[in-house]
């Protein structure tokens, strides 16, 4: 398994999908935020979802997840996918997305690459060890985050 990147940049100016669930009951969300490395020996991404978000109970329910990235001409639709809720529209059918199986998760026929994920630990973010200017900033109308952190299992490119 290899996947070569900025690792600084990928989440931050490209975007993602996180995705959690399955074919029958999936959503996604767009992510900025993000990282990847090593835990405990293995190859992992950790991604960051706030409990108001619908793609939340998907990523407590499921075991996997996938974080896929896109092409620059997919901006757009990941833009959409970041700013309405799966609760309330279908989002993939207005963004131009079609789902597809990636193990035991789900992700999307148009991602460039899509890493698999076996959640192996998940913490809630906490405001009292946050810096002040994060919570001003982020956590004023909203709780913070819940962290995930997934074992990358496999990477799939079209």
């Amino acid at each position: 398994m290899e996947f070569n990147t900025n690792i600084f940049e990928q989440f931050n100016t490209q975007w993602a999908l996180v995705c959690a669930g399955t074919m029958e009951d999936h959503n996604a969300m767009t992510i900025s935020w993000g990282g990847m490395g090593t835990l405990w020996g293995k190859p992992v991404v950790t991604v960051y979802v706030k409990p108001c978000r619908h793609t939340y109970q998907y990523m407590n329910d499921n075991d996997f997840f996938t974080v896929s990235f896109y092409d620059e001409a997919y901006r757009p639709a990941l833009a959409l996918m970041g700013s309405l809720s799966g609760r309330d529209t279908d989002k993939e059918k207005e963004a131009g997305l079609h789902a597809c199986v990636c193990k035991d998760s789900v992700s999307y026929e148009e991602a460039a690459v899509t890493l698999v994920c076996r959640k192996i630990y998940w913490n809630d973010l906490l405001k009292e060890n946050m810096p002040e200017e994060a919570i001003r900033h982020h956590y004023q109308t909203e709780e913070p985050h819940r962290m995930y952190i997934g074992e990358v299992v496999d990477i799939i490119r079209r």
